[in-house]
């Protein structure tokens, strides 16, 4: 999660929303990292957890991520969770839990959704507070 975070500011300072991810492989080796770049690169896609699964993605050669290991500071979006799904990772660690679009247990629940055939491990709260920090200064400088 430390590592997330960093990414997480750098996307902050950088004029992005400050969210950073990292793809763990089963060793806890990160194969893949990224943080928001919405802004930078004008790509509504360009979320954190789809830069990370992406990167993890090239250097393992495999779309299949089964085994890894997505550590986020925001609760994944919908699009966020379905790429989770797509890719097969098989545990979610996230810090700052999000009512607004959260789809790991806040608002939806889709990770760990039995109606759908890949289901996550999810475990939230993990350094929330400065998660949710990095979250809260970046959006009160704007307002």
């Amino acid at each position: 999660m430390q590592r997330a975070l960093a990414l997480a500011a750098e996307a902050g300072a950088d004029g992005d929303i400050p969210v950073g991810a990292v793809v763990t492989d089963a060793a806890g080796v990160i194969v893949g990292e990224g943080r928001n770049l919405r802004e930078a690169g004008a790509d509504p896609t360009a979320h954190a957890e789809i830069v990370a699964l992406r990167a993890a993605a090239r250097v393992l050669d495999d779309w299949n991520l089964t085994g890894c290991t997505l550590v986020v500071t925001l609760e994944p979006c919908l699009m966020c969770a379905g790429a989770v799904l797509q890719a097969r990772v098989g545990r979610v660690v996230f810090g700052a839990w999000d009512a607004k679009a959260g789809a790991a247990g806040s608002l939806y629940d889709v990770l760990r959704d039995r109606r759908l055939p890949h289901r996550v491990e999810v475990l939230g709260g993990v350094r929330e507070v400065a998660a949710s920090t990095l979250l809260a200064d970046f959006f009160h400088a704007r307002r």
